[in-house]
């Protein structure tokens, strides 16, 4: 009998180190990704900052044109 309960003891065990271990890996790729994401965020951003100047520069000389 008490090899039975040794046996399972040690099956817990392995179960719950074998995913810590999981965890450390998983956790730096997690850092990777979500780093990769802002930067892919503010290049987004940079270009949508960049759209909306040259549409309303081309809109203010439209209503320049079109005013005057």
């Amino acid at each position: 009998m008490k090899n039975n309960f040794s046996s399972i003891r040690d099956k817990i065990v392995k179960r719950y180190t074998a995913k810590d271990e999981n965890l450390d890996n998983k956790k730096s790729t997690d850092i990777n990704i979500l780093l990769n994401r802002v930067k892919r965020d503010q290049k987004k951003e940079s270009q949508k900052k960049l759209l909306f100047t040259a549409v309303t520069s081309l809109g203010m000389l439209l209503f320049g044109v079109l005013i005057f």
